[in-house]
């Protein structure tokens, strides 16, 4: 497992500043298991527990890194005291483990998680269920999303598209002067469990659709909303007032940035961005693109408010409604200082993480 972290260590990572970067081969699966805590200033870590398949474990190292990182904004950017952290299985083909394959799988997971001592808080993302947060813990406590009737909070998905919705708003608010849907197109890339969800909602709000997904039965959801299909190939080149990205990340680059035709970019998926210079790109094209540490984060606003905070769902709404506050300050540092959206989220997130806990504690005075 050490040649796997240095292997990992060579990749293009700019800066390491994480706390614990944890590398184990799971002693019932044989799988490697990577839990990267990127920071606990704020509070014990939280984030999801990715299972894909990687060319190489060091890949699947070098991804925990960015992930957890990410995590650690999308955190306090939301005013949680929480900071941020990843598990990722490398998987060594593109085939899920099942049965009792995938239990010893996640059996592995909840004891490296344990290991930690509540350093780190789990719970699902890319490869994961809440139904495998409730095996993962039989080995742990330390996890959140298992499913309603297990204690826990159930899917996310949900919250993380209404999170998405109030971010939309002040896109649309910052892009064409009103907080508006009737009337705008829309083109959502993914209509998977999150950005279905963000479909619909648009939809109910009097949006046009434009659609794609790599998964021809999501024509389905296509027709009955009423929507556009289009083929995943063109899916960038979709004319649309905004362009709401809900599938994985690394959809912007170099090479895909001058094929947008939209006003705005702004969605779920997580690490849209291939490399920071990318949002670069996209401001010199007049492209307005909405952080998506902040976007995302309805869902684990409502799962550590539930599970760990007891917050009513009143308060939870509130919180997730919050999400559009919290984008129209980054968008104003980003005028102010006439640089991207990207720089002044990042910038807000060292600021808050510098000054410790106490600033959540305000934020949610705040709200």
């Amino acid at each position: 497992m050490t040649a796997v972290l240095a292997q990992a260590l060579t990749l293009d990572i700019p800066n390491l500043s994480h706390e614990l970067v944890q590398v184990v081969r799971g002693r019932r699966s044989g799988h490697a298991i990577c839990v990267a805590i990127h920071s606990t200033v704020l509070g014990p870590a939280a984030g999801g527990c990715r299972i894909a398949h990687y060319a190489d474990p060091g890949a699947a190292v070098a991804d925990a890194l960015r992930l957890s990182e990410a995590m650690t904004g999308k955190n306090a950017l939301a005013g949680l005291e929480h900071g941020g952290a990843k598990a990722v299985v490398a998987l060594p083909t593109a085939a899920r483990p099942a049965g009792a394959e995938r239990t010893a799988l996640l059996h592995d997971l909840g004891d490296a998680i344990e290991s930690l001592g509540g350093r780190y808080i789990a719970g699902p993302d890319v490869g994961s269920s809440p139904a495998d947060m409730s095996v993962i813990g039989a080995r742990t406590s330390h996890v959140c999303c298992r499913p309603v009737e297990d204690g826990g909070s159930g899917n996310s998905s949900l919250h993380t598209a209404r999170g998405t919705l109030a971010a939309l708003g002040a896109v649309a608010e910052e892009a064409f002067g009103a907080a508006q849907f009737a009337g705008r197109t829309f083109g959502v890339i993914g209509l998977g469990a999150v950005g279905g969800h963000v479909a619909r909602l648009l939809n109910r709000a009097g949006a046009r659709l434009v659609v794609t997904d790599i998964d021809p039965a999501a024509h389905h959801l296509a027709e009955e909303l009423g929507a556009t299909w289009v083929d995943p190939d063109d899916a960038l080149a979709m004319e649309v007032d905004v362009l709401v990205p809900a599938a994985l990340g690394g959809l912007l680059t170099a090479c895909t940035v001058p094929r947008l035709r939209c006003v705005a970019v702004a969605g779920p998926a997580n690490n849209q961005l291939d490399e920071p210079a990318t949002a670069d790109l996209l401001a010199a094209r007049g492209i307005l693109w909405a952080p998506d540490v902040v976007v995302s984060a309805g869902g684990v606003i409502h799962a550590t408010g539930v599970e760990l905070r007891q917050e009513s769902e009143e308060r939870l709404t509130a919180r997730i409604d919050g999400i559009a506050v919290t984008l129209r300050q980054v968008f104003h540092l980003a005028r102010t200082h006439r640089t991207t959206p990207a720089v002044a989220a990042a910038r807000l997130t060292q600021d808050r993480v510098r000054r410790g806990p106490t600033t959540t504690h305000a934020m949610k005075q705040e709200r």
